[in-house]
This record gives structure tokens, sequence and C-alpha cells, in this order.
């Protein structure tokens, strides 16, 4: 038994070794895992504490994948609520849906019980009105956010101040591998902007005949080059974990035109081999922790740097 997680993914490492040490399932682990992610205000791009979009409000995204059923849930743009990989794994086990979003996403949360939170922190209140300041012409500023937006989503993007998302990968003592990603999404981002991460192929993929991967940083190019699914093919072929995740790091080098930057792959094998790529050294933004039965402690570990490579 083993799990995966990003340097974002700290606050759920030991609720995410308690449920396998235990036992439980990886489906169990990877939940807790991103739950306690989600509560942690001191991530930035994750749950409560999260910047918010440029309207003002927290919009969080999280999906889960169960790699031995393949079934999968995920939720976009879900705002009020405290722990929305909670909420996606409900839309696995409650409906007949993959993925609900905006105020279906609330309404549903709201029917199941989910736990209600402020998501804005004072802290990112304060952050927003100072880049309003900043950035929006006086003439906007007392509409704001009732104001065209489009142009200011070009400026938020130039300078993103958060690596966005958590990822949890893991294979129980049973051999069954699952999957779970949570963000609050692209820091300024447009409203109902969804990224990856609830997008099931793009943030995440689990086969537990093959292994998983989930993605972070720019999601609008991994949902362009479906890599999370991807990287489980190229495990599929036959491809060591590390060949698989330089080869869905490849593919991302066909990409032309739309916003482009920085992406971070993450798998393991049905072995619970790990890897992790990203296309340059992001410093702590790539760094990542693995453990496995009989580690003390999880073990922090830096990023391959495969550059994009164009077509050939």
């Amino acid at each position: 038994m083993m799990f995966l997680t990003n340097h974002a993914g700290r606050a759920g490492m030991e609720p995410c070794r308690t449920v396998l040490a235990a036992g439980g399932s990886a489906l169990d682990a990877v939940e807790q895992g991103a739950r306690a992610v989600e509560a942690d205000t001191s991530v930035k791009s994750v749950g409560r504490g999260g910047y918010p979009k440029l309207s003002g409000e927290v919009e969080c995204d999280a999906a889960i994948m169960n790699g031995t059923t393949l079934e999968a849930g995920a939720v976009g743009a879900l705002r009020d609520y405290l722990h929305a990989v909670s909420v996606a794994r409900a839309v696995m086990e409650k409906l007949p849906h993959v993925m609900l979003a905006g105020p279906g996403a609330e309404r549903f949360a709201a029917e199941i019980g989910a736990e209600r939170a402020e998501m804005l922190t004072k802290e990112m209140k304060e952050k927003q009105a100072a880049w309003v300041h900043k950035y929006v012409p006086e003439a906007e500023r007392a509409r704001w956010p009732d104001v065209p937006l489009a142009r200011h989503a070009w400026t938020a993007g130039n300078e993103l101040e958060a690596g966005g998302t958590v990822v949890f990968l893991a294979k129980d003592a049973k051999g069954d591998v699952a999957a779970a990603t949570s963000t609050s999404g692209w820091a300024r981002g447009y409203p109902g902007r969804l990224g990856d991460s609830p997008i099931i192929g793009a943030g995440l993929y689990a086969d537990t005949r093959f292994g998983a991967a989930g993605c972070t940083h720019i999601g609008e190019m991994t949902i362009r080059a479906a890599t999370s699914r991807s990287a489980v093919l190229y495990l599929k072929q036959g491809m060591r974990v590390a060949e698989a995740c330089r080869e869905a790091m490849a593919d991302l080098g066909a990409l032309r035109g739309g916003f482009l930057g920085n992406v971070v792959v993450h798998a393991i094998d049905f072995y619970g081999n790990p890897c992790v790529v990203a296309n340059k050294d992001l410093g702590e933004q790539s760094a990542w922790f693995c453990w496995s039965e009989g580690m003390a402690e999880p073990e922090l570990r830096a990023a391959e740097v495969v550059p994009f490579r164009g077509p050939e």
C-alpha cells in the first residue's frame, strides 16, 4: 500500500496514511487526504482560503475516481461548501451522473447535508481588494464586478499566484487504486471557469489494472491533451511509470494557441511505483511526497524536469 501527493498535500498526508495503515480503501484514503487540505487555510489554491474568482467568490472543483470499478464523481464551481471532494464522491455514489456544476452542485450539496462554510477568508478579501485597486480602472471600481471581465481574466492569467490543486493517488492493501483532486482554481479566473481538476481523464484518472495519474497547474492544457488518461494508457501499453509520464508530458508539446504554461504530471503504476514530471523546474511547486508500507514518514522528492517537445 502507498500514496503519492503533490506539495499542496502536506496537511492530508497523515489522514491518508492512517486510512491505508488501518486496512482502509484507497478511495477512502484519497478522500480523507483531500478533505484535510480543503480545510487548511494555509493552502492558497484549495478549498477554504483559496483565491477567489474575479467576482470575489471562491469556486471549488473536485473529483474522485475508483480505479477498480472506473466509477467517478466530480463537482465544478461549487460555492459555500467546505469539502468539494466529498460532494464529488456523493455524486458518484448517489446519482446516475458523473459531474455537477454551479447551482446544481450546490443544490445537491444541500440535499446531502454537506458542510457549509465561509470560503473567502479575511486575507483573501484584502488581497482581492488590493488587486482590484491596482488593476481595475477607477471608473469601473464602483460597479465591480458588474463590468466586462474578459480582459481582466487575461491580466490575472499573466500573474498567476497559486499553483492550483491537490492530488492524491493511492493503492491499498487489497491492491485497489484510487485518485482524488481538489482545487479553488485559477486565481481571479473568470467566474465559472473549470480547469482540469474535475474533468475525468484530464485532471485525474485511475484504473486498478494499470495505475493512476493526476495533474496540476495549467488545466486548460491537460484538458486539451487528456493528460491523465494518456498517462494511464501509456502504462497499459507496457511503459514503465517514468516513461508514461514523459510521454504524457511530451504530448503537451503539440499544443498550439490558447494559454500555455506550466504542467506537472503525477502517476503511480499497478505496483505502486511513483513518478512526477514537470515541464520546468518549479521548485516547491513541483515537489511531491510519497509514502509506502514500511516507511516511517512520507518522503519528499523533486519532480523530474521534462521540457515540452513539439511535433516531430
